[in-house]
Order: C-alpha cells, then structure tokens, then sequence
C-alpha cells in the first residue's frame, strides 16, 4: 500500500464514483451547542479521490450570535464566503506586534446577525487539519499545569479548572 499524504492512494481498478463525491452540503448542521456553529467538513476523510489534488471545502452553520472559535488550518489557507447572513470575521496577528485585527485575516468569526448565518470555506488542502485553541490549550492530554496556565492567562486557578474540565 502506497501512502500519500497520510492517506492510502486507490487502485485505479477499484475506483469508483463515489469516491469523488459527496451530498449534504445543501443540508444545515446542529447549531444547538455551546458555541452555536456546527461544521460540515468536506475533504479527503469525506471524499477518497480528493487525495492530492489540495482542495476540500467546510459549509459552517451559525445560530443567531453564533461563534466559530480561534482555529487555526496547519495545513492550508482558507477563503470564506458567506452565502447568507452576517458575520464578522475576527483574527489575531502571529507576529511580534500582537495587535488585534477585524477584517484583515479570518481566524474566528461571529454571527452578528438575530437570524442564522451560513458560510462556506475553501481550503488549499485535501486534509487541511485544524487546531481550535480553546481545545489545545485546555482540552490537552496530559493537561497542561493549572499552575502554568493561571498565571500565563492572568486568572485564578479555579478558572483554568473549570476551563479544563469544559474542554
């Protein structure tokens, strides 16, 4: 077997055409959790025959003043169009002078709007991963030390316990 990109690469004998399509983006996502935004990934995991050709897509539902959380794609750049509703687009520079952006770069958005909001994300990569930073930095295993991250976040420890036991 032949790994590509993680990914076992098909035998052409057995491809089929399943393997290059997938239906249910015209479907909305559960919206009824604790950010209020559900993603509908559509990439190789989803659709065998993307693997190396670099693109995969994401349809994001929002609720009403719904959020999607800081992430990051390590593996890909992401363009978002919004197809209804509207969202603001929130981000933070990585570099030296840690300012504070709105409509520069899309990093999180939030749904400013009191009805639903729908997106769609094309992205540079068959399998464009994503780390939300919320789950790496409280949701790690082992967890990172309480200690460490009250006094990097400035809060007590009870507050980083709680965040943890969330995440």
């Amino acid at each position: 077997m032949i790994l590509v990109n993680g990914r076992a690469c098909m035998d052409p004998k057995f491809v089929q055409p399943a393997h290059f399509s997938f239906s249910g983006l015209h479907i909305a996502g559960n919206t009824s959790n604790r950010f209020g935004s559900v993603v509908t990934p559509v990439n190789v995991a989803q659709i065998p025959g993307l693997n190396t050709l670099g693109i995969s897509l994401a349809r994001i539902d929002y609720a009403a003043w719904g959020v999607l959380p800081p992430h990051m794609h390590p593996c890909a750049t992401e363009i978002l169009t919004v197809l209804e509703g509207t969202l603001e687009p929130l981000t933070l520079r990585t570099d030296s002078f840690q300012k504070f952006f709105r409509r520069v770069m899309c990093l999180f958005f939030r749904n400013v709007g009191y009805g639903s909001a729908v997106s769609i994300s094309g992205l540079s990569s068959q399998n464009p991963g994503v780390i939300t930073v919320a789950n790496a930095v409280f949701g790690s295993n082992p967890p990172m030390p309480t200690d460490m991250l009250a006094k990097a976040f400035q809060v007590d420890k009870n507050v980083v316990d709680n965040h943890q036991v969330i995440f």
